[in-house]
C-alpha cells in the first residue's frame, strides 16, 4: 500500500514540477501574442535578408506592406475568423442554450463528473464551431463551480478548454474550408497548384477522425486521473451578476416596435438557410459563418436581444484585429523575391526540410514545425497562411502533388496547432475571461492534454501516408 503511495507521489511529483515550469515560463517569458507576431515578423525578414539573393530593404518593406494593407492582405480572412468567434459566441449567449447549458450543468454529482461534462460539451461544440465550443466549455463549468463549491474551478475551465484541441477536425476547420475555396487568400495549394482540396481529403479522412475518436477517450481517462483534492471556488463576484431587465412604460416608439419584431430574424434565417439549401449544402468558411449566424438570430427571437449579444461577443476580438494583418505581411516576406523567377524564402526552408526527409516522414516533420510556430503564430488560419507556403513547397519538390497528399500536409499543420493551444494560452484567453481566471490557474491541467495529444496525433501522421 505504501509503495502505490509512494509511485502515486512521484508521478505526481513529476507532473506538478514540469507544469509548475510551464507556468513559469508563461509567467516569465511568454508576452502579449501580438509581441509574437511582431518577433515572428523581425526573424523573417533577418532570414530572407539572409538567405535569399538580390534582396533590398526598401523591397523587403514593400513586400511587407503588401501583405499588411496592400494588395496581398488578408483582411477578408480575418474579418471571417472574426465573425466564427463572435457567431459562436452569440449563439452560446441565446437563452434556449443558455437554459440547456444550466441544465446539463445540474447533472454532475462531483468534480469530476463535471469536469468531464465540460469536457464533453467543448468537444462536441467545437467540432461544430470553434468559437461557440470555447464559450460553452466555459459556460458549463461556470454553472458547475456554482453548484459544486467544494470543484476545483480551474481544473473545470481546464476540462472544457481541453475539448478545443479537436477544432481542426470539425466544421470550422479553417484551414480544410479553406482548401475548399478558390477565393480565399489563405488556399496556399490552390494558389500554388491550381487544385482544390475537398473536406473528403481532410477532416473526413481516417487520420483525422479516428485521433479525435481516441484522444476524446484517452483525456476522459486523464481528467478523472487528475482531479484535485483541494478545492478551489470561484471568485463570488462571478455570480453576482444581475440582469438589469428595463421596464418601459406607455407605449412603444415605431423604432421599438422594429427591434422587437420577431418575424424579422424568421425572415433572415429563412432566406439565409433557403441559399444553403440551393447551394447543395455547400461548406466552406462563408456558408459555415452565415449558417452560425442565421440560427444565432433566430434563438434571440427578437433583433435587439440579437445585436446586443452580437455586440457583446465582439468585445472579444481585438487580439484578432491586431494580429492578422501581422501574419499577411509574414506569407509576402516569405514569397518575397528580388530576382524573378529567383528562389523566395519559402522555396529554401523546403528543399532544406526535403533534403533530411521523404514522402513518409515529410508530414511529420511539418507536424513537429507547425507546434513550434503555433507559439508564435496561435491562429489556425493565420498560422497556413504562414508555413502552408513551406509546407506546400517541400510536397511539391518531392514530388508529392495529390490533392490528398497535399490535405494530409495541410492536417498535419492543423494538428501540430490544436495540441499547441494547450500550452499556448492565446485561445483560452476567452475562457478566462469568462471564468475570471488567469492562466496560472488553468494551464498546469492542459499541459497534460498537450504531451496526450502529441502523442496521438503525432502516431496519426506517421501513420497516415501509408494509408491514403
Amino acid at each position: 500500500m505504501s509503495a502505490v503511495a509512494g509511485e502515486v507521489r512521484v508521478r505526481r511529483g513529476l507532473l506538478e514540477r514540469f507544469t509548475g515550469l510551464c507556468v513559469r515560463y508563461v509567467e516569465r517569458f511568454m508576452p502579449d501574442p501580438y509581441l509574437f507576431a511582431v518577433i515572428l515578423t523581425i526573424l523573417v525578414g533577418v532570414m530572407v535578408a539572409v538567405a535569399v539573393p538580390g534582396v533590398n530593404p526598401g523591397g523587403m518593406i514593400g513586400a511587407w506592406y503588401s501583405g499588411v494593407w496592400g494588395a496581398k492582405n488578408i483582411f477578408t480572412f480575418a474579418l471571417q475568423m472574426v465573425l466564427i468567434l463572435v457567431t459562436g459566441y452569440t449563439l452560446a449567449e441565446a437563452p434556449v442554450v443558455k437554459k440547456g447549458l444550466r441544465a446539463l450543468a445540474a447533472r454532475p454529482r462531483n468534480q469530476v463528473e463535471g469536469a468531464l461534462l465540460c469536457f464533453a460539451v467543448g468537444s462536441v461544440f467545437c467540432l461544430l464551431n470553434w468559437g461557440l465550443g470555447l464559450v460553452t466549455g466555459a459556460l458549463v463549468a461556470k454553472e458547475v463551480a456554482k453548484r459544486l463549491p467544494s470543484a476545483h474551478f480551474g481544473y473545470l475551465i481546464a476540462s472544457g478548454y481541453m475539448g478545443y484541441m479537436v477544432w481542426t477536425q470539425g466544421f470550422s476547420s479553417s484551414i480544410a474550408l479553406a482548401n475548399t475555396d478558390p477565393a480565399s487568400p489563405i488556399n496556399v495549394i490552390y494558389q500554388m497548384t491550381g487544385k482544390l482540396v475537398p473536406l473528403g481529403d481532410t477532416i473526413f479522412q481516417p487520420f483525422s477522425w479516428v485521433p479525435v475518436l481516441v484522444s476524446v477517450a484517452v483525456l476522459a481517462f486523464m481528467i478523472q486521473r487528475i482531479a484535485p483534492k483541494a478545492a478551489f471556488p470561484p471568485d463570488p463576484q462571478l455570480f453576482a451578476e444581475t440582469e438589469i431587465v428595463e421596464k418601459k412604460t406607455g407605449k412603444r416608439s415605431f423604432a421599438e416596435r422594429l427591434e422587437n419584431l420577431w418575424i424579422l430574424n424568421v425572415l433572415f434565417f429563412a432566406a439565409g438557410f433557403w441559399y444553403f439549401i440551393q447551394s447543395g449544402f455547400q461548406l466552406n468558411i462563408g456558408s459555415m459563418i452565415m449558417l452560425f449566424t442565421i440560427i444565432g438570430a433566430l434563438l434571440h427571437k427578437t433583433p435587439i436581444q440579437f445585436i446586443k449579444a452580437f455586440t457583446g461577443a465582439a468585445k472579444t476580438c481585438g487580439p484578432l484585429l491586431l494580429q492578422y494583418p501581422l501574419y499577411g505581411g509574414i506569407m509576402a516576406l516569405l514569397g518575397y523575391s528580388r530576382v524573378k523567377d529567383g528562389p523566395a524564402l519559402e522555396s529554401i526552408l523546403a528543399h532544406a526540410i526535403v533534403s533530411g526527409t521523404d514522402a513518409n516522414t515529410l508530414p511529420f516533420m511539418t507536424f513537429i514545425a507547425s507546434i513550434l510556430i503555433s507559439l508564435f503564430v496561435p491562429s489556425g488560419g493565420g498560422h497556413w497562411g504562414v508555413q502552408g507556403p513551406i509546407a506546400v513547397q517541400s510536397a511539391l519538390a518531392m514530388g508529392q502533388d495529390s490533392g490528398s497528399y497535399l490535405g494530409l500536409m495541410s492536417m498535419a499543420v492543423a494538428f501540430g496547432e490544436a495540441i499547441a493551444n494547450m500550452i499556448q494560452p492565446f485561445w483560452l484567453l476567452p475562457a478566462l475571461a469568462i471564468a475570471k481566471l488567469n492562466v496560472r490557474q488553468v494551464m498546469g491541467y492542459t499541459v497534460v492534454a498537450f504531451l496526450a495529444g502529441f502523442v496521438i496525433f503525432g502516431i496519426a501522421i506517421l501513420v497516415a501516408p501509408h494509408v491514403i
